[in-house]
């Protein structure tokens, strides 16, 4: 037995079986449903929802705040169906549609960039063209092990597709693309998916904001704007622990010198020494750097709980949500940590 729900988006209502949520019988029929984390934690799937019931399984409040669910809106990745429902998913102020694709790949390029970061370089070899737009990410899959999400840190027009993987504790994918991946291996993608993509009609300031390896996604809209001719104010700040945790340093500041309208300012939270750099936290920073943001465009990448404080500290200076393009890397215990409060 299932439910019928029409998205009003789609030409065709979805058959959603009993206990299946929307977002996952649109993706198991191929269709876009904007999405990110898929496990209520980052809000790109959030939906109105005009009639019919759903319940909803345990989510992030960063995701979907009470007064948004009050006022019926509703995410579609924790959403199961009670009843025949009519929903719309929230469109977004430039929508991007770009044909999925599975990838063979090839690894060109393995370069260290941290202690805990390895930059991996691929060549597309088969289920080409590929095209995605700065900011947006895919599916990763090594030598047989589960897909993973890694951000494209490239510009959309590269011949390679490069991607920078953290090592996290316990975490067996990352582990291999750190340890064992080599040259010549052959590697699957599909994709491209997010919303947290850049928006080029906009003209006002930016401000783009990396944690981390977040800085894949924050490179490839930095450099994909400077590349097509922005002219606005754009400010990016790089958030880390302690020097050795920067990498790419030198990339940014050469840029920043060949632009004007580039700022590039690296944040250290807990330097082990003395340092003349910009220490605290990154929201902190932002709170006594911007006294209003109204009319800016604000990119974030990294940490879940750098990308919140952040978002806390842009809303509070104007910045409306959406003028927010957040990407929260969420990794796979933090998403097990809600499926087992399901």
């Amino acid at each position: 037995m299932g439910f019928a729900v029409n998205v009003r988006q789609f030409d065709e209502p979805l058959d959603v079986e009993m206990g299946d949520t929307i977002l996952q019988t649109a993706l198991n029929a191929g269709l876009q449903y904007p999405h990110g984390c898929q496990s209520g934690n980052c809000g790109a799937c959030k939906s109105r929802l005009h009639s019919g019931e759903v319940e909803m399984s345990p989510y992030s409040e960063f995701a979907l705040t009470d007064a948004e669910k009050e006022s019926g809106l509703i995410l579609a990745c924790r959403s199961v169906p009670w009843s025949d429902c009519e929903v719309a998913y929230l469109e977004q102020d430039e929508v991007v549609a770009h044909p999925l694709r599975k990838l063979t790949c090839t690894v060109r390029e393995l370069d260290r960039m941290t202690h805990d970061i390895v930059r991996v370089r691929l060549s597309v070899e088969a289920g080409g063209p590929f095209d995605f737009t700065a900011g947006q990410y895919v599916e990763v899959s090594f030598d047989g092990l589960p897909p993973r999400d890694y951000s494209m840190a490239n510009r959309p027009s590269s011949e390679t597709l490069e991607f920078h993987i953290r090592h996290i504790p316990d975490g067996a994918v990352s582990a291999y693309a750190n340890t064992n991946l080599k040259v010549g291996d052959t590697v699957h993608v599909d994709g491209p998916h997010g919303i947290s993509y850049y928006r080029a009609k906009h003209t006002g300031p930016i401000v783009a904001l990396a944690g981390g390896s977040g800085l894949a996604p924050i490179k490839s809209i930095i450099e994909e704007a400077l590349g097509e001719g922005a002219e606005q104010p754009i400010h990016m700040y790089f958030g880390v622990r302690d020097e050795h945790d920067l990498y790419l340093e030198d990339h940014f500041q050469a840029l920043a010198a060949r632009h004007a309208n580039l700022s590039f300012t690296p944040v250290l939270s807990e330097p082990s020494g003395t340092t003349a750099r910009r220490t605290g936290y990154l929201a902190d920073v932002i709170a006594a750097d911007f006294a209003g943001l109204d009319g800016s465009k604000v990119y974030l990448a990294g940490p879940p709980i750098m990308v919140e404080t952040c978002v806390e500290q842009v809303r509070q200076r104007g910045a409306g949500d959406e003028d927010c393009h957040a990407d929260a890397f969420y990794t796979e215990a933090d998403k097990a940590k809600l499926e087992a409060a399901s």
